[in-house]
């Protein structure tokens, strides 16, 4: 059997919860999306160069996005 070292996170209780329903609805355990995440985000590209994927995706994601589109989001989920 392999070792698995244990990891200690402080999260906070809402996400948490929304963690294990997420899981449960994709038949997995919350310890196993933390070790895919950490896994994914630890990968160094092939190229040995720039971020890893999934960083670069969600990095051009946030450059689309403007405070003002922001604000128009909330206001329009507010309502």
């Amino acid at each position: 059997m392999i070792r698995m070292p244990k990891l200690t996170l402080s999260v906070n209780d809402e996400v948490v919860a929304r963690a294990k329903r997420y899981a449960a609805a994709r038949g997995t355990s919350v310890s196993r999306l933390v070790e895919s995440m950490l896994d994914l985000l630890a990968t160094v590209p092939r190229s040995g160069q720039g971020d890893p994927p999934i960083l670069a995706k969600l990095r051009g994601s946030l450059r689309r996005a403007s405070v003002r589109d922001y604000r128009a989001y909330l206001a329009r989920k507010h309502r």
